[in-house]
């Protein structure tokens, strides 16, 4: 038996007289005040800007005469920084109020920054080492714009806050209109792990070699900036240049010894950078997550990625090993969030690629032979010219120092045979009926694996040497990546063929049907 049901007006109850002391209760859902970065980050902050304040500071010192007046300053420098940071912190604040992102700033003008979720592309989450001390974490926010303007950064929250916010903005920018928990979850799944063994092919990879000469030319110049703050004038700096000169074997034992460490450090930096590499499959995203000092975790909308590019060099692809980068709509800084995997063996990068993003399934296309002559010509002409120009100028002079440079001239002219015979045979463009792929490079090889959705456009492009030898440059625009891939010196019959089969009804418009006798 159903009773009377109570009046609905303001100061009406549903369960008699309301008892003294107690507030009504409160209707519709809570209000979450807007949150701010961990005070944390606060003993990050003021380390952090020691770089930026260690001249000025020493400078102090060193005007003062290292006098009690001077210590006070330096220790005034140092709380103003203290208290900059202090305020900052306290003038920002972040929510997500409905289906946008803000972040608030008030330190003298007001700044509201506001992020559509269905924007957001991808979330950065990385551990700096001393954010992983103090158990924080750095939280970007990737919107796919051309510039860092459009893009959030929370530096300074929680590991556990991070997550929180990953999953929350990845969510509901994939399904914009699902408001309700997962019930069980994000879903993860391992699709591939880097053994530590594979670490062994840094050195493979030539960015990482460089290292030593980046130390070395980093400490050069910091000698010359703070030479004068330690009684370093360019005198000294002088001096010391000429006493090098005129000890030459000590430069030469000097870039010995840095080559010898290239292989070393390049290494030991590779294996920093990519420690413990795992890509999982999450919640409809591909997260790649590597690093030994800053652990960084990226992450990929699987819907956007339009397919993927293999990178090989001349030593990786002796060793059998590739990178992948996958190709995706609307990502910025592609080159360093966009990898896949490192130096991995080849058979396992298709089969990672395969699973991730899918297959390609045909073969490739060879390019005509006056593309191979055209690469013999380019590898081989400019050395052979040198070493004409030598011998002419040593017959002409008489110094044996052309016939010193003819001899490098002759070998770098020898080498370019196979360069060149290697370079064509890495041309190459195909289409199995879903995705299309390109190939092209030797030193550098790169092969891009396009899904057919995502060209956009085509484009011809012909020099006038090209024209001389009946070839041309066919590049499939795509919103994505780098924009355009090309296929490189395709005959003319292959540059209207081509497109036409990957994107018939783009063209059936232009050709005429055979008219009726």
């Amino acid at each position: 038996m159903t009773g009377p049901v109570p009046p609905q007006g303001d100061g009406a109850s549903q369960a008699g007289p309301e008892p003294r002391g107690e507030a009504p209760p409160q209707s519709g859902p809570p209000v979450r005040a807007p949150l701010r970065l961990h005070p944390k980050v606060l003993l990050i902050d003021p380390v952090r800007m020691l770089p930026s304040l260690l001249l000025p500071l020493v400078g102090v010192l060193f005007v003062g005469g290292f006098s009690a007046r001077s210590y006070i300053w330096a220790a005034l420098g140092v709380a103003g920084t203290v208290a900059f940071a202090v305020i900052r912190w306290a003038t920002f604040t972040y929510e997500i109020a409905g289906d946008r992102l803000e972040t608030k700033r008030s330190l003298i003008s007001r700044s509201v920054r506001t992020i559509p979720l269905e924007r957001i592309r991808g979330v950065d989450v990385s551990t700096p080492p001393m954010h992983r001390l103090l158990g924080l974490a750095v939280l970007k926010i990737d919107t796919g714009a051309s510039g860092d303007d459009e893009e959030a950064e929370l530096d300074g929250v929680t590991l556990e806050e991070a997550e929180r916010l990953k999953s929350v903005l990845l969510r509901r920018a994939a399904r914009p209109e699902v408001h309700v928990p997962h019930p069980a979850g994000p879903q993860e799944r391992v699709i591939a792990s880097v053994p530590r063994r594979w670490l062994l092919y840094g050195p493979l990879s030539g960015a990482y070699l460089l290292t030593p000469f980046a130390l070395a030319g980093g400490a050069i110049g910091l000698a010359f900036q703070w030479g004068d703050d330690l009684g370093l004038d360019q005198d000294a700096a002088w001096s010391a240049g000429e006493w090098l000169w005129g000890h030459p074997y000590l430069l030469l034992v000097a870039v010995l010894l840095l080559v010898v460490a290239m292989p070393f450090t390049g290494g030991l930096m590779y294996a920093i950078f990519n420690w413990d590499f795992r890509l999982k499959r999450r919640d409809g995203y591909l997260v790649a997550e590597r690093g030994l000092i800053n652990r960084r975790s990226v992450s990929l909308e699987s819907a956007r990625v339009r397919g993927y590019e293999i990178v090989d060099g001349l030593a990786e692809r002796w060793a059998g090993v590739v990178r992948v980068w996958a190709i995706v709509t609307g990502l910025g800084d592609s080159e360093t969030r966009g990898q896949l995997l490192p130096d991995v063996p080849r058979l396992v990068a298709y089969q990672v690629t395969g699973e991730a993003i899918g297959p390609y399934l045909a073969p490739l296309r060879a390019h005509p032979p006056v593309a191979r002559n055209r690469r013999l010509f380019r590898a081989v002409f400019p050395w052979a010219v040198l070493a004409v120009a030598s011998v002419l100028a040593a017959w002409a002079t008489g110094s044996a120092l052309w016939w010193v440079l003819l001899v490098p001239a002759l070998l770098l002219a020898g080498a370019g045979v196979p360069l060149g015979l290697d370079r064509y045979a890495s041309l190459g463009h195909g289409y199995d009926g879903v995705r299309l792929a390109v190939r092209s490079g030797s030193l550098r090889r790169s092969q891009a694996v396009v899904e057919r959705r995502a060209v956009v456009g085509w484009r011809l492009r012909q020099t006038w040497f090209q024209r001389r030898a009946g070839v041309l440059t066919l590049i499939a625009g795509v919103g994505a990546g780098k924009g355009g891939y090309s296929a490189i010196d395709v005959s003319e019959a292959q540059g209207a063929a081509f497109p036409a089969e990957v994107t018939p009804e783009w063209l059936a418009p232009f050709l005429e049907s055979p008219t009726p006798r």
